[in-house]
């Protein structure tokens, strides 16, 4: 037969479970906010290989006129 265990201890499991929970949701809440930031630094490569070469014609484009070549 099981003994029912005493309050102080069901409480105190209690209160552990509670904090591990709480951690855990503070860990989550972390991660998701570092992998938001990743994914807007994947997108902003993106974006830089996507529309860099554009900026670079115009960079060369602008100094080549700027010493007389065109």
């Amino acid at each position: 037969m099981i003994t029912p265990e005493p309050e102080q201890q069901r409480i105190e499991r209690n209160v552990q479970r509670a904090a591990g929970i709480q951690a855990i949701k503070e860990i989550r809440g972390i991660m998701d906010e570092d992998l938001r930031e990743e994914a807007a630094r994947v997108k902003l490569l993106q974006a830089f290989l996507r529309y860099g070469w554009i900026i670079l014609l115009l960079a060369a484009w602008l100094l080549a006129r700027h010493f007389g070549v065109i």
